[in-house]
């Protein structure tokens, strides 16, 4: 229950800084300190998610140093919208926002195909590795599952190859919880939204 507990807050501390960032480039805030964006109005399977994470860290442990933007809408870009569907260029957008703070690769992911930027430039000999895969579509599960695909042809091209990790299944049940939480937590913020309107409206009566 504790852990459960735990869960439940870091959910609720997660789901304010979502909304503040969405006004900007979320992702160039949010790979900054994590490996993985992910989209914010779709909901991606949470054992899909949880390979994706699993890619990633192993390929960072192995020496490809790699971050990932899922990005499933316009609205997942910010401001940037204008960039839905360019990933190639869009890669090398948000390379040169956190090229000083991370200068490794940047996958990006979005319905029509993926791109590779490094330190804000395009990376070409690495990024030909991603031709062959196909384009993931609008669903958001599909689009991190093609992801993980894309990061194990971009680390095997950069050698340092490996086998796709395996998740178990027990951390995929405390990621349900967390999500699980995370719902609760956003419908009770905007039920208790909803009585405050209604209380000033009843006072203004």
């Amino acid at each position: 229950m504790r852990r459960l507990a735990v869960a439940c807050a870091l959910a609720a501390c997660l789901a304010v800084p979502c909304a503040a960032r969405a006004d900007g480039d979320p992702a160039s805030d949010f790979l900054i300190t994590q490996k993985v964006f992910l989209p914010y109005g779709q909901q991606p399977d949470s054992a899909a998610v949880q390979e994706l994470q699993a890619v990633v860290d192993e390929a960072n442990r192995r020496g490809f140093k790699i971050r990932v933007a899922v990005i499933a809408q316009p609205a997942d870009l910010g401001t940037a919208f204008a960039l839905f569907k360019k990933p190639q260029q869009y890669g090398r957008f948000l390379g040169q926002e956190l090229v000083f703070l991370y200068r490794g690769g940047l996958l990006i992911a979005m319905p029509n195909g993926y791109g590779f930027a490094r330190a804000g430039a395009a990376d070409p000999k690495l990024a030909a590795a991603l031709k062959g895969l196909p384009a993931p579509g609008d669903d958001a599960t599909k689009l991190v599952q093609g992801a993980g695909d894309a990061v194990l042809k971009l680390s095997a091209a950069a050698g340092h190859p490996f086998p796709r990790p395996k998740v178990s299944s027990d951390s995929q049940t405390r990621d349900r919880i967390v999500i699980a939480c995370a719902a609760v937590i956003v419908l009770a913020l905007v039920a208790v939204a909803a009585l405050l309107r209604r209380s000033r409206r009843r006072a203004a009566a």
